[in-house]
């Protein structure tokens, strides 16, 4: 079977572009080593001004922010895309009516994540996200219930410091030491209240933090929702 045909993965990016271009690169590296050669992905993208998300996730204008994403949905399906991949935990808040607005499947960035949890034999998690996420029921909620998974998160305090670097910093595409510090510091609390391995929640917070800067496993969403749409994309296409 060709190359061209695999899967097209339809890509709601933008949130922040620092991401979405690791999500392009992750994608496209693991085609390349699937399929060998100069084999890339099949993709289309539609990337927003975050600007103009940030500014709405922050005055609670979640009816918008979710109408832009089902225009954004509508319109990957129109040009082609076999299923969307969401390049962003926090707007997964409106992954129903991203599901609802179209015909082709969402790939959810939580699902991925807890299989990979599970497959580790883990089952109590620390989450870091952005205050959307780590606060609205949403995200725990499809970890625990669907899943089965017990979910710790933050603090207060900790809350508030994790968002204010992933805002202030990390979408900006800055990378302090000082904030990688914090962020040690998070998660050997969650630690200590028992979580087993901790959830990078954010997209960006793999810019910051990796392995190293913990004591238990750490599970980054966007590499493993990035490997899961290139699963789908090749055995979509029979390649896989």
């Amino acid at each position: 079977m060709a190359v061209t045909d695999q899967a097209i993965i339809g890509l709601i990016g933008g949130m922040s572009w620092e991401s979405s271009a690791q999500y392009y690169r992750l994608i496209n590296e693991a085609v390349r080593a699937r399929l060998g050669g100069v084999a890339s992905a099949r993709t289309l993208m539609w990337s927003f001004d975050f600007a103009e998300i940030e500014a709405l996730q922050h005055q609670n204008r979640w009816p918008e922010l979710a109408r832009r994403l089902a225009d954004a949905a509508r319109a990957l399906e129109a040009g082609g895309a076999d299923f969307l991949v969401l390049c962003t935990n926090t707007m997964h808040r409106e992954a129903d009516t991203i599901e609802a607005a179209v015909h082709i499947p969402l790939l959810h960035i939580a699902d991925p994540t807890a299989e990979a949890v599970k497959a580790a034999g883990l089952s109590k998690v620390g989450l870091l996200g952005t205050a959307f996420t780590m606060e609205h029921d949403f995200y725990r909620s499809r970890l625990e219930k669907r899943h089965g998974l017990e979910v710790l998160v933050p603090e207060a305090d900790d809350r508030a410091a994790v968002h204010d670097i992933i805002y202030r910093e990390l979408v900006a595409g800055q990378v302090l030491d000082a904030s990688r510090e914090v962020y040690r510091a998070v998660i050997a609390r969650l630690v200590a209240r028992g979580a087993q391995a901790v959830i990078l929640g954010c997209t960006e917070i793999m810019l910051l933090i990796g392995q190293a800067d913990s004591s238990v496993p750490v599970f980054d969403t966007t590499e493993l929702h990035a490997l899961a749409a290139v699963e789908r994309a090749l055995g979509d296409s029979g390649l896989g």
